[in-house]
């Protein structure tokens, strides 16, 4: 078995949700690629007898590893050092170096923010001392903003790190090259981490797929797959060691078979790198009206700047499809604002009014109004283009609320986009 950790983020905002754990998923990250492999990770406030008894719960799980995020600070709530040196049945003690090295920095800090003489460096200095009592024997990281890591060797080895992620960001490596954190991990066993990802397969038929590979597949078990569905795509991701990568190659022959139209990546790549790769020497132009921008948000955001997106219209109304898109009035009364062909008048209109030559027009109904028994909440047309070639057009019903209507709507357009541009021997 692989060297085995467990997390601990501690921090009562991020345990009641005012903020955002970005710490744990980074260090789940950084853990795999080691080879290491994440048993738990765990949430609790900013107290002594909860962190205690986070590390008690891992330690009796038999991890090798536990990493502590947060609680490093000067203030009185910043308790994980103290708790982890009781638990770890050490003494804290002043480490003169490290202090003077916090002086350093806090010196540095004052003189920016504040005018010589305004604060009392000795106050300051005072409320800090706390950030140099260490472990006995512990293992120290240097300092990014002003809190210290340390390194507590044992079974299991502990890894204290800081909260803020630009802290322990830098900070991790460090901890990965100390003495204690290599012999914790020397078990760890090499993997490999491989990701397909399917569009407009129901999980159930990837499901029977998978328990197709169970029977028929030899050594199915040395495959560790988890499945996601998200914004309508399926992400199947799958570990495993390099001495089973024929069996992997037999899971992606399976798929093959049974999904070769679904799969639209086999190296991890998402549909937008693949739309910016294939509007490479394009220029794109996009018509919205239940997505209200969000693909031409979507497409420019990847691209990493706007240079290929020639510019887009929002259009709710009628007037705004007409005026701005030149979408024929008759059009709208004989069929209405959500159909095929406005939005294949709202792509053409597209093209035209910014002289570019690819464009993407979706129009439907996110929200309650204007839903009809016809046209039900979820009904979107979708319409691309390719100027002087081919045109795709297509209608769906899409499940969920407001916000997942148009994020959906976004990842179909984004798909028929690479379908349009892909040469035909790839689709």
């Amino acid at each position: 078995m692989s060297a085995r950790a467990g997390i601990v983020v501690t921090g009562t905002e991020v345990l009641t949700g005012r903020v955002q754990d970005r710490n744990g998923p980074y260090l789940a990250d950084r853990l795999l690629e080691l080879g290491v492999e994440l048993a738990h990770v765990t949430i609790c406030g900013d107290r002594p007898s909860d962190i205690a008894a986070q590390l008690r719960f891992l330690a009796d799980e038999g991890v090798d590893l536990i990493v502590t995020s947060g609680g490093l600070g000067p203030t009185a709530d910043d308790v994980t050092v103290a708790t982890v040196a009781q638990f770890c049945e050490r003494d804290l003690v002043l480490d003169a170096a490290l202090e003077a090295t916090i002086a350093d920095i806090l010196k540095r800090l004052m003189s920016r923010a504040q005018p010589a003489g305004a604060v009392d460096f000795d106050a300051v200095m005072a409320a800090n001392r706390k950030q140099a009592m260490v472990p006995v024997g512990a293992e120290i990281l240097t300092p990014v903003g002003t809190a210290p890591g340390v390194v507590v060797a044992g079974k299991p080895t502990i890894v204290v790190l800081p909260g803020p992620p630009r802290e322990l960001q830098p900070m991790w490596d460090q901890a990965v090259r100390t003495e204690g954190v290599q012999r914790a991990i020397a078990g760890r066993t090499e993997y490999r981490q491989s990701t397909i990802r399917m569009f407009g397969l129901p999980e159930s038929a990837l499901a029977e797929t998978l328990r197709e590979g169970e029977t028929g597949i030899t050594d199915f078990d040395r495959l560790e797959i988890t499945t996601c569905l998200r914004r309508g795509e399926l992400e199947i991701v799958t570990r495993y060691e390099p001495a089973a990568a024929p069996v992997y190659d037999d899971l992606v022959a399976l798929l093959r078979a049974h999904h070769r139209q679904e799969i639209f990546s086999e190296d991890g790549s998402l549909v937008d790198d693949q739309v910016a790769r294939l509007l490479a020497g394009r220029t794109i132009a996009t018509a919205e009206s239940c997505t209200a921008g969000m693909v031409a948000a979507r497409l420019t955001d990847r691209a990493g700047s706007s240079a290929y997106v020639a510019g887009g219209v929002v259009s709710y109304s009628n007037e705004a499809k007409v005026e701005l898109l030149g979408v024929d009035p008759k059009l709208l009364a004989e069929y209405g604002a959500v159909s095929e062909p406005v939005a294949e008048a709202m792509a053409a209109g597209a093209l035209r009014r910014f002289g570019a030559d690819t464009a993407v027009a979706t129009t439907g109904i996110a929200g309650p109004g204007g839903a009809t028994p016809d046209k039900p909440v979820g009904t979107v047309c979708f319409s691309v283009q390719l100027a002087g070639g081919p045109t795709l057009t297509r209608t769906l019903l899409l499940p969920g609320n407001r916000s997942d209507v148009r994020e959906r709507s976004t990842t179909v357009a984004m798909h028929l986009l690479r379908r349009i541009l892909s040469p035909p021997d790839t689709e």
